[in-house]
């Protein structure tokens, strides 16, 4: 019997189409001999629809037709586990389920898919998914909070000055003064829970820096600034696997056509940006970004981004795919952790390639994760089953003293 793989995608970010290209492409490279992908593409405005023509890249060009065509539902619970796709609304009459999943295969970027937010609505839901759970999402998509841990691990990564809107409101002067003082200019200014180089801006000078953070603030309400480096080569790599055991794909080096590499720059690149057809059905995605693999980078140095690569994914916990960003200043041939991708464009498949998987094996090996950590989870207790207030006195119902005081 197949195993019957939800993939969803979509969703409610910036990063929404490129969700969709990501999505599709995982459709479409997934063993049909194995697995059963059912799409479920979140809209917009977060309402869930289900249906075969979803799966047609083309379709969504005209998007209020398709969306008419397919089954708007609601993800469920199943009773026998796993969860079913119930219609919305839900019919008096006649069949209320369209599908089951055993499954979930999140491919949602940015904001409300790779932060957590939808790994924990598979929690509730009770059923495996692939990928990196809340936890690791959570620290992932949080640039601060991703940096701290890795800091505390003697992990490189560049020195900063981060804030809250509030913050900037409150004490501009004091947290401009901080900023010159312990970074310097130029410095790049990055909402700290965003992908895709979204709301990222350069600041050159105290002048053009009051502008920078307002832009970026319209995106995010928390900021992290950064020095700029000025002879910058980005390498990105991925890893595959758990905190048990993971292995580390071909590197690239992305190039870019300004300081900064840009939402156009990953997903308008040289191979027809991201309505481009080859590879897959879904579109290019990540896959259009101008690159180089292997990455042009001594040996000596391509080991020491493995290893960081490796350890960002342990420290961090992740699970399944994901890419880690690295920057080497040239000037001294300094390797830094930028990011993790917990869900990167395209799953990073182009990386993989190269080191003999393919696109097929490498969601088979994503699919064989996550039922793994449900099988070790099974082994866990998380709760304890026993009823303590019928262990109290009769208290009328009431939440007296005697309750309420831990023992």
């Amino acid at each position: 019997m197949k195993t019957r793989v939800g993939v969803f995608f979509g969703g409610i970010s910036v990063e929404h189409e490129v969700s969709v290209i990501s999505g599709l492409q995982a459709i479409d490279a997934m063993d049909l001999n194995r697995y059963e992908p059912i799409p479920i593409y979140m809209a917009k405005d977060r309402t869930w629809y289900t249906g075969e023509r979803l799966t047609d890249i083309e379709a969504y060009k005209d998007l209020d037709g398709l969306l008419q065509e397919v089954q708007k539902v609601t993800p469920v619970a199943a009773d026998n586990g796993g969860v079913v796709l119930q219609k919305k609304p839900v019919p008096k009459f006649g069949k209320r389920d369209v599908a089951q999943i055993d499954v979930a295969f999140p491919v949602l970027h940015g904001t409300f898919g790779e932060d957590g937010a939808l790994q924990g609505f598979f929690e509730l839901l009770n059923v495996p998914y692939t990928g990196c759970d809340v936890a690791a999402s959570g620290a992932g998509m949080d640039k601060i909070t991703m940096k701290q841990m890795l800091r505390d691990e003697g992990v490189p990564v560049l020195e900063d000055v981060w804030f809250y809107q509030h913050q900037w409101a409150e004490q501009q002067e004091a947290l401009q003064s901080k900023i010159e003082e312990n970074l310097g200019y130029p410095v790049i200014v990055k909402p700290a829970n965003l992908g895709s180089s979204v709301g990222i801006g350069i600041a050159r000078d105290s002048g053009s820096l009051e502008s920078v953070v307002e832009e970026a603030l319209t995106f995010a309400p928390k900021l992290v600034v950064e020095p700029l480096i000025s002879n910058l080569t980005e390498v990105n790599c991925s890893v595959l696997g758990d905190p048990e055991e993971m292995k580390t794909s071909a590197l690239e080096e992305v190039l870019k056509t300004e300081d900064i590499l840009s939402y156009a720059d990953k997903y308008q690149g040289g191979s027809g940006g991201k309505g481009d057809q080859s590879g897959t059905k879904g579109g290019s995605g990540m896959e259009s970004t101008d690159r180089i693999i292997p990455a042009p980078v001594s040996e000596e140095l391509s080991e020491e981004i493995r290893t960081l690569a490796k350890d960002t994914f342990r420290i961090l916990g992740g699970s399944g795919v994901a890419r880690i960003d690295f920057m080497i200043d040239k000037k001294d041939e300094k390797v830094y952790v930028n990011e993790i991708n917990t869900i990167p464009g395209s799953l990073s498949f182009y990386l993989w390639e190269p080191v003999g998987k393919d696109f097929t094996a490498l969601t088979h090996e994503m699919i064989q994760l996550a039922l793994k950590r449900e099988r070790n989870r099974e082994r866990l207790t998380f709760s304890i089953d026993s009823n303590l207030f019928s262990l109290q006195g009769n208290n009328n119902g009431k939440g007296g003293k005697q309750g309420g005081n831990k023992r």
